[in-house]
């Protein structure tokens, strides 16, 4: 922190509080957000904090000056939190920017335009990324995280604010968003659903009128709760939905987006190309494509142990196991397609023996009783149409299409 002489402190402070009240008095939000934007960390609120460090009574000035002071219980609190994040304490900070964050909502609530909407947005956002820096802090310390759970009642509140009729109300889904994330980062997703009620049934929400920004966001959280949901269909659209107007250029997004419909896509019976995995770093994704395309079984296996840690992470390995039994039904029109060349007329009945040989071939060693039993899981699953001669040990499978495509439906 360079030096900064008690007249410079005052100079900055004084020339931040103008810029502030004028922005307030001219509606000009654009500047507003730049004034609140801390995790940007730009040199001007830098040097902001370090003039707030320097000069200790920024309150005086504050209430010097009846254009200030009707601000004053707003920004006595953002220069607490501005001086407390510029030395490192986090959790100081966060206390001050919830105080200064529930007084510029009361203040919002008062104006009758939507003018301020991108401003709030900014408050909604730096209070959830600085209580994520505090709860790190007070981990650190040995102490219990409890910030970010307490940005999210904040941003209940605001949703609260915005859910009623007026302009105002297109800004309740970029809120809804920042409570999803907020949500997914606690691990208590199941408090999604209040809010999810709110947005698709309340009458005063047209999904339309919110910012495609916004709407891609939505989709892409709510498809990945129907994924945890086992929803397959559902999780489909709103992920599809998702991707089709998400921003081209954010390659991040479209690859956050693909990880959960990836495994969607493939739950349904739809393998994405091979060009969609290289041009999006999703090289995880190749054996299991590989593994389904050939009915490798091992391959299938070897792919979920390789990246494991990834894919629990992501809460799509039991999607991705369950693809199991559709490698097994390729595998099956493999032979039956092997055997339709060198003995046709026998085509439709496979022997289990001959199943059992191919899957010790695959180092996947089973008995006949096992391999019956897998059989009729896929002829119950309607993986397989046909049925099980029990005595004779011999699937014998239907002569109209033994194999059928799963359509875009899920298996079972």
């Amino acid at each position: 922190m360079a030096y900064v002489s008690m007249g410079e402190a005052h100079r900055r402070i004084t020339e931040y509080l103008n810029r502030f009240c004028d922005a307030v008095s001219y509606q000009d939000s654009s500047t507003l957000c730049r004034l609140l934007s801390f995790s940007s960390n730009s040199p001007p609120l830098l040097s902001l904090a370090d003039a707030l460090n320097v000069f200790q009574d920024a309150s005086s000035l504050i209430r010097q000056s009846d254009k200030f002071s009707e601000y004053g219980e707003i920004l006595a609190h953002l220069f607490r939190s501005l001086q407390s994040y510029r030395v490192g304490n986090l959790v100081e900070a966060y206390l001050a920017f919830e105080k200064f964050a529930n007084a510029f909502v009361q203040e919002f609530r008062n104006w009758e335009s939507a003018w301020a909407l991108e401003a709030l947005y900014v408050v909604c956002y730096e209070i959830r990324i600085l209580a994520e820096k505090a709860d790190k802090e007070l981990t650190s310390n040995g102490k219990s995280p409890e910030k970010l759970k307490a940005a999210g009642s904040l941003l209940m509140k605001v949703f609260g604010v915005l859910a009623g009729k007026g302009p105002k109300r297109v800004g309740a889904l970029y809120v809804t968003c920042q409570l999803f994330k907020t949500y997914f980062k606690l691990g208590t997703v199941n408090l999604c659903r209040s809010v999810i009620r709110s947005i698709e049934t309340a009458r005063i929400f047209d999904f339309e009128e919110f910012p495609r920004r916004d709407k891609v966001t939505y989709m892409y959280y709510t498809g990945r709760l129907e994924v945890f949901n086992e929803n397959f269909p559902a999780a489909d659209t709103k992920l599809s939905y998702a991707l089709q107007y998400c921003n081209p250029k954010r390659e991040r997004n479209i690859r956050m987006i693909l990880k959960y419909l990836i495994p969607v896509k493939l739950s349904i019976g739809i393998i994405p190309k091979d060009e969609l995995l290289q041009n999006y770093n999703l090289h995880e994704y190749t054996k299991i494509v590989q593994a389904l395309r050939k009915g490798d079984l091992r391959l299938l296996r070897h792919a979920l142990q390789e990246h494991e840690d990834r894919f629990l992470r992501s809460g799509v390995y039991l999607v991705l196991e369950k693809l199991e039994l559709q490698v097994y039904q390729r595998l099956m029109k493999k032979i039956y397609i092997i055997q339709k060349l060198s003995d046709p007329a026998r085509a439709h009945q496979l022997k289990l023996e001959v199943i059992a040989k191919a899957l010790r071939w695959l180092e996947m060693d089973m008995d006949l009783d096992e391999v019956e039993c897998i059989m009729t899981i896929l002829i119950y699953k309607n993986l397989v149409k046909g049925y099980l001669a029990h005595k004779s040990k011999v699937v014998v499978l239907s002569k109209q299409d033994p194999f059928p495509k799963l359509n875009g439906k899920p298996v079972g």
